[in-house]
């Protein structure tokens, strides 16, 4: 049998207007429960819904920022089921008429150009938050649920692929790549954590050409879960056709901490939502002059500036496709260029040390109390051979840990490379006289002796002489 893992993603991303989708009340996280509501996000009678102008346009920008063709005329439906969490018992979404559809997003994978196509960008709102207080943390367990409508009502874009992603790694690279579209259009603050950007994945396994069954994934938090969770479904699922089993049509919880996914409900068709048009709610027909004004607003885009990044810095793909994942990172490695150092050498400590000092510290690279001048006057100080390369990873860890400037802590701690060729020759003549065997070994051709003599400089130096200098002393003094 030839078998193939079939991909599809759901994602909703929350939109940061001032405003809820169809009423005045803030959407700022948190805060206590159910205080950020009012008669129409809680479904009272009588109350009407009125659309939300800026989330249609975010939408709107969305799409064009995926390729998509904008409906010259879409409508609201609701959207029916009975849940908790909605307080009027039904979602305000659109179903076949949505404001955008048809378009697609490329991406490189693995040193191929892929082409995923997104069937559709739509509006909704979103649904209030259910808290299930019990040991599991589920509804199946718990012992009590509460719910906050806080939540209830905030404009979400949801954006549906076509199933064109081959392998979890695949599905969490476009993934990223839409997070990043996302932030650098500005309309989403994409926070997995606090359950604005959430993904739904559709995967199945289809055998000598032929589809399988389609079962859906939930609960996936992060990126990391986005690809543990499908690679589990794809093995689970890639056994089960191998063992003669058959595979249920089914949506499945996704259980970070046992790695592995469970069943939750039979999947729903589209039928049993019984979708029909959203009678309080004129339909939206954007004008093409604003639709144009929004297409003038499209930034640099993710792909666009990584190209830009090869071609005008000379950066390695991997190094440009990191600085440009997220656009403060890539604002800051630009504002560190402005300071006139090397680009290649301020990516490679932006992409090496300073994520990770980012990273090990849970700060996000716009609060970084290194700024990029900061980076631009450390790669000054190396490339001038006031320090060294190793003394400069210990000068950026003390000016992210304090605040202080680079330079201040060079000058403060006395710790500039010594360039003065006297007190340079002066030292390498004393390791030479206390280390006589590695000397003649040196002599001798022995390349090895060398690394053990630059030690024993560094060390009687303190890690200050300059390590070129120092080597070329001591082999124009041990030579023949």
């Amino acid at each position: 049998m030839k078998l193939e893992t079939i991909i599809g993603l759901e994602i909703h991303a929350e939109l940061n207007t001032r405003s809820k989708m169809f009423c005045g009340c803030e959407t700022a996280f948190g805060g206590p429960p159910n205080s950020k509501t009012c008669a129409v996000c809680l479904g009272h009678p009588g109350s009407l819904p009125v659309a939300n102008r800026e989330a249609v346009g975010d939408t709107i920008l969305l799409g064009l920022a995926l390729n998509c063709e904008i409906s010259p005329r879409s409508i609201f439906h609701r959207k029916n089921y009975f849940y908790p969490d909605m307080p009027k018992n039904f979602q305000i979404s659109q179903y076949d008429v949505p404001l955008t559809r048809n378009g697609h997003l490329e991406m490189d994978v693995g040193g191929k150009t892929l082409r995923v196509g997104i069937t559709r960008v739509h509006l909704e709102e979103d649904t209030g938050k259910s808290i299930h207080v019990g040991e599991s943390g589920r509804i199946h367990g718990a012992d009590f649920s509460l719910e906050d409508f806080n939540r209830a009502g905030i404009p979400l874009a949801e954006i549906v692929t076509e199933p064109d992603l081959r392998s979890p790694e695949e599905a969490r690279a476009f993934m990223q790549l839409l997070r990043a579209t996302l932030e650098y259009l500005g309309i989403s603050d994409c926070k997995m954590e606090e359950g604005s950007l959430r993904c739904d994945a559709n995967i199945s396994i289809a055998v000598d050409g032929q589809l399988g069954t389609k079962v859906e994934i939930k609960n996936m938090n992060s990126f990391r879960a986005l690809q543990r969770a499908l690679a589990f479904e794809e093995e689970r699922q890639r056994f089960a056709i191998e063992s003669g089993e058959k595979l249920m049509q089914e949506t499945r919880h996704w259980d970070d901490a046992s790695g592995t996914t469970h069943p939750l409900r039979s999947k729903e068709e589209a039928f049993d939502y019984r979708y029909f048009p959203e009678p309080d709610l004129v339909p939206i027909e954007p004008d093409p002059a604003w639709v144009e004004e929004l297409r003038g607003r499209l930034p640099e885009l993710p792909q666009a500036r990584l190209d830009r990044f090869r071609e005008q810095y000379g950066l390695a793909e991997e190094t440009a496709a990191m600085l440009t994942s997220e656009k403060a990172l890539a604002d800051y490695f630009e504002n560190a260029v402005e300071t006139g150092q090397d680009p290649v050498e301020l990516a490679k400590w932006i992409a090496g040390d300073l994520v990770a000092l980012l990273k090990e510290a849970v700060v996000p690279v716009r609060s970084c109390p290194v700024g990029p001048r900061g980076l631009g006057e450390l790669v000054a100080l190396v490339a001038q051979k006031i320090i060294s390369g190793k003394m400069a990873k210990d000068v950026l860890k003390e000016a992210f840990q304090s605040g202080r400037s680079p330079a201040e802590i060079v000058e403060s701690g006395g710790l500039s490379q010594i360039a003065d060729s006297g007190e340079m020759e002066q030292v390498v003549d004393e390791v030479i006289a206390d280390n006589p065997a590695a000397a003649d070994d040196l002599r001798a051709g022995k390349e090895q002796a060398l690394k053990f003599l630059m030690g024993q400089v560094m060390k009687k130096t303190r890690g200050k002489a300059n390590p070129e200098m120092a080597s070329d002393l001591i082999r124009k003094k041990l030579s023949g």
